[in-house]
């Protein structure tokens, strides 16, 4: 086959890299289709402050007139001044099932890293571990939930054939409803009334000085997590808007999911929780118009999942029990309101504290992820 592949330089040709999964994924029944009116503004520049600290590079690559495959490459300037790195990454790959395709799209990725001064590629981020990153390795049966990537299985054997090593594995833990164990709840009351713990939720009429309060403990609580990058004022602000606004005229928040642990009155750490909204995005293949917001809003009343998505405490404070009172207390509350399985996904593979509070409430991994990475020395 003849292959031919080039930045994306309009919008029709920005049109085609977001519209490229729907062919990939045609035969797939586990796959969510994204919002449309969300992905154009993560890939807008003008839009997504992320790019305020980055260069990225977004890539087609064509049979003819036939687009077969997608990929962009980002230089991070904020993640290699951090972790002290040349590292480059890739993002939103999609291929058809053959590995010649998948070759030109991750040479291009890696030569335009390498010309920016980058001595590893790493991926897929897209566009960093804020975001959506690694690819699905187990776990196939089921469909990804809210903010979780899921990809065809041959990626993997693209990935092996081309180089790539493992980075790191990240994983999804899943708990049934179920009675949860009454030790737990008489092992949190118990930590809350010795240690003076207090877990309370969000307050959305407070909702700016709250925000103000949780990037304060997320840039204090994960910068020695791998991956970690701090997130920028306008970047945490951005994502906050985005969980409670959305492009539906309707937050996905429920304030009972998101909380907040104090200790005499000190904010010292968060979680955040999200209904499992991919199901109903399920139902409308990406489109809201015209009929797409009424179905997005129908089903949205029919979710009966919640993903935990990111849970931290400040490092003087991370052994007294927080971490397994926000489990616990997640949990607890899910299953009050109905919901009949929650999952807690990512976490790292060798974050010991982070796995052993699930597991303490009765979670098991179902799914794992990969980030890989390769040397681009020669």
């Amino acid at each position: 086959m003849v292959l031919d592949i080039r930045p994306v330089s309009s919008r029709r040709e920005m049109g085609e890299f977001i519209q490229l999964p729907w062919k990939i994924y045609k035969d797939y029944p586990h796959w969510v289709p994204p919002l449309r009116l969300q992905l154009k503004t993560t890939l807008n520049p003008q839009k997504n402050p992320f790019f305020e600290h980055a260069d990225v590079a977004f890539f087609l690559c064509r049979e003819g007139s036939e687009v077969v495959g997608r990929i962009a490459a980002i230089l991070n300037e904020n993640h290699n001044a951090f972790h002290k790195e040349k590292v480059g990454f890739f993002g939103f790959f999609e291929s058809i099932q053959n590995f010649d395709v998948a070759k030109v799209l991750l040479d291009a990725a890696s030569q335009w890293v390498k010309e920016k001064g980058m001595v590893l590629l790493r991926g897929p981020m897209s566009f960093s571990t804020n975001d959506e990153c690694g690819f699905l390795i187990e776990g196939f049966d089921s469909s990804p939930m809210v903010m979780m990537p899921y990809n065809p299985e041959y990626y993997l054997e693209f990935m092996e054939e081309y180089g790539f090593q493992k980075a790191k594995d990240l994983l999804a833990y899943v708990i049934y409803r179920q009675e949860l164990p009454h030790r737990l709840r008489r092992a949190a009351e118990l930590i809350q009334r010795r240690r003076k713990i207090t877990l309370r939720s969000i307050n959305l009429k407070d909702f700016e000085r709250e925000v103000e309060r949780m990037k304060e403990i997320y840039n204090s609580a994960w910068e020695r997590n791998w991956g970690f990058v701090p997130m920028t004022d306008k970047e945490f602000t951005h994502m906050a808007k985005d969980l409670r606004e959305k492009v539906i005229g309707k937050s996905v928040i429920d304030p009972d999911l998101v909380l907040i642990a104090e200790v005499k009155g000190e904010p010292v750490g968060f979680s955040l929780a999200l209904p499992d909204i991919n199901q109903a995005l399920k139902k409308v293949n990406g489109r809201l118009f015209p009929f797409g917001l009424l179905k997005l809003r129908w089903y949205m009343r029919k979710i009966d999942a919640v993903r935990l998505i990111t849970l931290g405490v400040k490092e003087q404070y991370r052994r007294l029990g927080i971490d397994g009172l926000f489990y616990y207390e997640t949990f607890r509350r899910g299953l009050e309101k109905g919901y009949r399985m929650g999952e807690a996904s990512w976490i790292l593979e060798d974050n010991i504290m982070m796995k052993r509070g699930a597991e303490n409430v009765g979670a098991t991994i179902y799914k794992r992820y990969r980030v890989y990475e390769k040397s681009l020395k020669s």
